[in-house]
């Protein structure tokens, strides 16, 4: 029997493929080689459906960003710039669907803002050992954060190394972290 897991797995594939238009039930039942009455044992209704792949996205962003945090703890700030986006795991094209889900759901919105909210402060913390005022490291920890909105959402989508090459640009330029 297929698991309640692997239905929301396969719903992320199709959002980041196809975005919220690809989550039908009887499309993803097909997908997966189940009936709808699969789905109706792990899910009361699309809407609930929807609430789980959106929960998933969001644990899924929050746990990448401590592990990216964590890789580049304690490393002089340039190196800690630099290497973020060899850290950062997350799927383009599926950023790209739940931002463009959160701009017509209040439910993918509230979730894409506690997201977004809990990247900057990450960044900020970051940042805050560089820049001790915190408006300063508030306004430094922009630029990655909307760096990485930015690509997420570029057509074509800039690659891993394009990434790199970003990030490090940017740590030569900020005199802070020379």
């Amino acid at each position: 029997m297929i698991s309640r897991e692997q239905w929301i797995d396969e719903g992320l594939v199709v959002l980041a493929e196809q975005g919220t238009a690809g989550l039908r039930i009887d499309k993803i039942a097909g997908r997966l080689g189940l009936t709808k009455g699969s789905f109706h044992h792990h899910f009361a209704g699309i809407e609930g459906y929807r609430q789980a792949i959106l929960d998933r996205y969001e644990q899924d962003a929050l746990d990448a960003t401590g592990r990216a945090l964590a890789a580049v703890a304690g490393l002089p700030p340039r190196d800690a710039l630099t290497r973020l986006p060899d850290h950062v795991s997350f799927d383009p094209r599926l950023e790209a669907a739940v931002r463009g889900w959160a701009f017509a759901d209040p439910a993918a919105r509230t979730v894409q803002e506690r997201v977004d909210t809990a990247r900057l402060d990450a960044l900020t913390r970051l940042w805050h050992d560089v820049l001790p005022d915190p408006a300063a490291a508030h306004t430094a920890a922009l630029v990655p954060h909307l760096l990485m909105i930015g690509g997420a959402t570029a057509l074509p989508t800039p690659g891993q190394a394009d990434m790199r090459a970003v990030f490090a640009l940017l740590a030569t330029l900020v005199p802070t972290v020379r």
